[in-house]
């Protein structure tokens, strides 16, 4: 496990943090692939910006309390049979198809778990997204748009979001 950042120790760290995949635990190794897995499969060829604000929906989601209660529970959620990401509920999307951008996607992944405290949060703290080809109605107030994906949070997340939730103790 890591320590938690807190304004008590902030000094103690060299912020950001940049550790390698291969130092993480196997627990934390499994979280981290699951947010891969998810940067990859939705936002694989957009800007490094927009795969960091899907990551941070991820994340804003584990942190609001809203959802399930790690990245691979949030990732893998479904609520009513729905999958909140589009990609789970389709098997053709499981494999990875290009190493190079996957193992650019993980080491992403882990910097934006291990620096999502501190992070400024591109997204406004958004807890839904989609692309801007569709419409879903949600109703939800939009916070921004970055590449083809348009970025939403819902009201009783953001009230309950502690970013400090997500630590590196919770991966």
């Amino acid at each position: 496990m890591f320590a938690v950042v807190s304004s008590e120790n902030i000094n103690t760290y060299h912020l950001p943090f940049n550790i390698n995949y291969n130092s993480l635990s196997k627990p934390t190794q499994k979280q981290v692939d699951c947010l891969a897995q998810n940067i990859y499969h939705e936002a694989g060829r957009e800007t490094r910006e927009g795969q960091i604000a899907v990551a941070l929906v991820t994340l804003n989601r584990l942190a609001s309390g809203n959802y399930a209660n790690d990245i691979c529970g949030v990732v893998n959620q479904k609520t009513n049979g729905m999958c909140q990401f589009s990609w789970v509920c389709q098997p053709f999307f499981t494999t990875k198809q290009d190493n190079s951008l996957y193992n650019s996607i993980r080491d992403l992944a882990v910097y934006v778990v291990m620096n999502y405290d501190n992070m400024k949060d591109v997204t406004h703290g958004a807890t839904y997204y989609h692309a801007d080809y569709v419409n879903p109605q949600w109703g939800l107030p939009k916070t921004t748009q970055i590449g083809r994906h348009i970025f939403y949070k819902r009201y009783t997340d953001t009230q309950t979001m502690k970013k400090e939730k997500i630590g590196r103790a919770h991966v």
